[in-house]
């Protein structure tokens, strides 16, 4: 008997074509998503102008259409940032505009980009402003990567899309979805989830 026969067989899993990845949605519905926060809260920990740039990238990518917004608290996780700001978008010219987008918003606030990754594929754009890292994603890519569930222990920031007027999405613990609102912005924050 040799070493390779005493190991268990490896299952091979095909995908069917009828078998699609699942949505940010999909996965806030497992119980996948931070739980939500307030800035009042405590576990909010970011220094105010990592939140303000935060807030404002997430306003823009909202502009242009971005959805399944999200804004996690990683600083204290990690020492060199404060925020993620995660958006999907559906293809790879939109990923291209949010960018730009977020980019000129964040340039009228005094902060530019220390780095740019992932540009020319437009498949997964990271924007490093130092106290906030922008993650623009297709969305496939955000659902094959789910950055959400690796970093499911940080506080959500709340957001609120200034042309819908009222914090995007639900709180995971209230049974809604941290991505609720169709293909509009959906951000995990506290109160009801309301369609764009």
């Amino acid at each position: 008997m040799d070493a390779r026969s005493a190991l268990p067989a490896r299952r091979c899993v095909t995908l069917d074509a009828a078998v699609r990845p699942r949505t940010v949605r999909e996965v806030a519905e497992d119980g996948c998503l931070p739980p939500v926060t307030t800035l009042e809260n405590p576990s909010v920990t970011a220094s105010p102008r990592a939140v303000e740039l935060a807030l404002a990238a997430a306003q823009a990518a909202a502009d242009k259409l971005g959805h399944d917004l999200l804004i996690l608290d990683v600083s204290d996780r990690l020492a060199i940032t404060d925020c993620f700001v995660l958006a999907s978008a559906g293809n790879e010219r939109q990923v291209k505009g949010i960018v730009d987008e977020i980019e000129e918003h964040l340039r009228r606030l005094g902060a530019k980009p220390v780095r740019r990754e992932g540009e020319r594929e437009g498949r997964w754009v990271l924007l490093d402003f130092v106290d906030v890292v922008v993650h623009v994603q297709r969305d496939e890519e955000r659902v094959y990567y789910a950055l959400e569930r690796l970093w499911k222990d940080c506080p959500v920031i709340p957001f609120v899309d200034a042309a819908v007027g009222v914090a995007v999405g639900a709180g995971v613990s209230s049974g809604s979805t941290a991505a609720s609102g169709g293909s509009g912005s959906g951000v995990a924050g506290p109160g009801t989830a309301t369609p764009r």
